[in-house]
């Protein structure tokens, strides 16, 4: 099996599937598989666009409403995660993964999936100190404080991760576990980064829930994206213990190492994306103490045995089959042909996808709860000089690709 990994899309997916589709033919390969690291940016409508964190006048609808509205057909079966530029209302549809568009397969904010044999488990968004250990309380329209805490990791969704036991082949995270730069060579990244040195020795790079989940699941592959330059690592847990491979990937520009591709033993095909029945399992048991404010969740509460728990997945699973319900769509694409002021665009929707997943795992419907605005119902200021620097503090070429791009080597 061969899976190729991209690192920042920014909503380019013509460009990407263009250049894997040049890749089978010039090296006479077939691409099994696509799988992206975040900033995906799902954008459906101009309404979305609301919900991207970025400055207005660079919002843009790329390419991906193209797909959304079957225009356009992925030619390869692509999963992702989120990063922190992304269409958020659209991704909270989603929450517990599903068809963001017809052969596109957003895994959640945290979740786990299996392609043939394989098993491939992410965690959404970057790591912030200050709103890790709040519940989910961000919902649409999203203000100009939880349009960007909304894509902060929870520990919620880490402690889901964190239950899983079973092999894990690939796992994808947006921003670097901390301390991942001990084990490549850092030296040469800063001398094209500069503005990093600092944080590594400080051990501010990174996300500290990922360097956790980096220890527990030890995953034969790692890939992140997020600080746009391409970074290689090898981990080994403990004496004699399992290797992990990391990489990190550049967004999709000419000239810039944004796709890798590797090669897996796996059982022979056609292969497809189905539900992992461990996550499940864990999904069934964490709903009890989803948080849906801005109180974490109580964790003393919560019976983590899950044997019955389990084997009753497994039973509706042998019933049903293990795959993933089927793509609907909830609001109108965007028209390049209509004004905006006569599109019928909706706010918060419920996706026919989330629903009948819990409805198959007879659970409650609890993402349109309403929610606190912060602690003590206040707005949570966004900054935060304790919180990891891993994303929007240090500099990175989101925006703005001025003075950052002369640091890049030539051929990145």
């Amino acid at each position: 099996m061969r899976i190729a990994v991209e690192g920042c899309m920014h909503g380019d997916l013509d460009n990407v599937y263009k250049a894997l589709q040049y890749m089978e033919q010039v090296q006479n390969i077939k691409i099994d598989l696509l799988l992206c690291c975040g900033d995906f940016q799902a954008v459906r409508n101009e309404y979305d666009l609301k919900s991207l964190n970025v400055p207005p006048k660079y919002r843009a609808m790329n390419s991906f409403w193209k797909y959304y509205s079957g225009a356009e057909i992925a030619p390869y079966p692509t999963i992702f995660i989120g990063g922190n530029h992304e269409a958020s209302n659209y991704l909270w549809e989603l929450y517990y993964g599903g068809w963001a568009a017809p052969n596109i397969y957003f895994l959640g904010v945290a979740g786990v999936v299996k392609f043939g044999n394989i098993r491939i488990g992410g965690l959404s968004g970057i790591y912030n100190a200050r709103h890790y250990r709040l519940g989910h309380y961000e919902r649409p329209p999203y203000n100009e404080d939880t349009i960007r805490s909304v894509y902060h990791v929870r520990e919620y969704d880490v402690q889901k991760l964190m239950q899983v036991e079973e092999p894990i082949d690939i796992f994808l995270s947006h921003d670097w576990p901390v301390g991942i730069t001990d084990y490549g060579n850092w030296k040469q990244l800063v001398k094209f980064k500069p503005f990093f040195e600092k944080e590594i020795q400080e051990r501010r790079l990174g996300s500290k829930a990922a360097a956790e989940l980096l220890e527990k699941l030890k995953p034969p592959y790692w890939f992140s994206a997020h600080l746009h330059c391409k970074f290689a690592a090898l981990v080994q847990h403990g004496e004699g213990g399992p290797l992990t491979k990391f990489l990190a990937l550049d967004k999709c520009l000419p000239k810039r190492k944004f796709l890798q591709v590797i090669e897996l033993e796996a059982e022979p095909g056609p292969y497809e994306i189905h539900y992992d029945e461990e996550w499940l399992a864990i999904t069934r048991r964490f709903h009890e103490i989803f948080p849906s404010t801005a109180k974490n969740a109580n964790y003393g509460n919560l019976r983590l045995q899950m044997q019955d728990c389990r084997q009753w997945v497994q039973s509706r699973l042998k019933e049903r089959g293990a795959k993933p319900f089927e793509f609907v769509m909830t609001v109108p694409c965007y028209d390049p042909s209509r004004s905006v002021s006569n599109s019928p665009l909706a706010g918060c929707n419920r996706n026919p996808q989330t629903e009948s997943l819990l409805k198959f795992l007879e659970l409650p419907y609890l993402l349109d709860d309403i929610s606190e605005s912060g602690p003590s119902g206040s707005s949570i200021p966004f900054s935060d000089s304790g919180s990891f620097v891993n994303s929007e503090d240090i500099q990175i070429d989101d925006i703005d690709d001025g003075d950052e791009e002369s640091a890049e080597p030539e051929d990145a």
